[in-house]
């Protein structure tokens, strides 16, 4: 078993060291935040004072941090993990961030001589605690056959999708699908409901016909058909619709960097806006179904 060093200990960061721990992993990690250090020490790991204490002796680091700029800080900062980390220690960046930080990160990491890969998840909440989370996974092929191990006490399924950076790539479009998809949703379901249809008949014929999408099926934004789905739980979030932003604005900035004309990604990263700007950051993204019927704030 191996001693991980786990930077960012938030939502998906605490369980995903709690998985770490049931397979018999020893976990010391860092959090800005002191009470999510406790919660931690609580489930067995170790609480260390920073960045570089938590690094020092550890086999492998995993960092999942909110931005570019938070992973550039954590890495290469004077207190960070390429001026700190012992010599040989696997590197494993879980962010969600935008492409370019990722490949410097990774170059940083290539020149100080340590292995890195970029290895984004899919899954939220849920699947973060039930160790079903999908890795899309950046850097060489040695280095991914070196991660794949321990990302396997944390995901379900893990894709080497090309060189560095390109697990943040294929996360940018995943997630650029889902935001589009749950808009797309709630429009079909505000047109059905005005139509005379029921919430429940939409989706047990979509989820047979060529309607049929993940949001619908796992993760449906009409309270009732998918019981699990947030939008029985007052669209509590799992993927929040400040984070589903962020990633919209990632998907936009890299469709500008590749000249890419978006233009459904453009309407619905408006749309997530919107809902931003009128206080429902920490809502569901599905919450975007009362935006769109107009039911939001009544």
């Amino acid at each position: 078993m191996s001693t991980i060093a786990f930077i960012g200990l938030g939502n998906m960061g605490q369980p995903m060291c709690g998985n770490l721990l049931k397979a018999g992993h020893a976990v010391i990690g860092f959090d800005l935040v002191s009470g999510n250090c406790d919660r931690l020490a609580a489930a067995g790991g170790q609480a260390a004072a920073s960045i570089a204490d938590a690094v020092a002796g550890a086999d492998i680091v995993i960092s999942m941090v909110p931005t570019g700029k938070h992973v550039r800080a954590v890495y290469e900062g004077p207190d960070g993990v390429l001026q700190n980390a012992r010599p040989g220690a696997l590197l494993i960046d879980s962010s969600t961030i935008d492409v370019e930080n990722s490949r410097a990160v990774s170059k940083a990491a290539e020149a100080a001589g340590f292995v890195m890969v970029d290895a984004p998840v899919s899954g939220a909440v849920p699947a973060a605690q039930a160790a079903t989370l999908v890795f899309m996974v950046g850097g060489s092929r040695e280095a991914f056959d070196r991660a794949a191990p321990v990302l396997q006490c944390m995901g379900s399924s893990l894709v080497h999708v090309g060189p560095a950076g390109c697990g943040q790539a294929m996360k940018i479009c995943n997630n650029m699908m889902a935001g589009m998809s749950m808009v797309a949703l709630s429009e079909v379901f505000t047109l059905a409901e005005r139509l005379g249809l029921d919430y429940q008949t939409v989706h047990d014929v979509m989820t047979k016909a060529s309607g049929n999408c993940w949001a619908l099926q796992a993760y449906c934004p009409v309270p009732g058909p998918v019981p699990a789905s947030p939008a029985n739980r007052d669209y509590a979030a799992g993927f929040s619709m400040g984070l589903m932003l962020k990633d919209m604005r990632l998907s936009q900035s890299a469709a500008a960097d590749a000249a890419t004309s978006t233009p459904m990604a453009a309407s619905a990263a408006a749309l997530y806006q919107k809902a931003v700007d009128e206080g429902y950051a920490a809502k569901d993204f599905s919450f975007i179904f009362k935006l769109v019927s107009g039911r939001a704030g009544a």
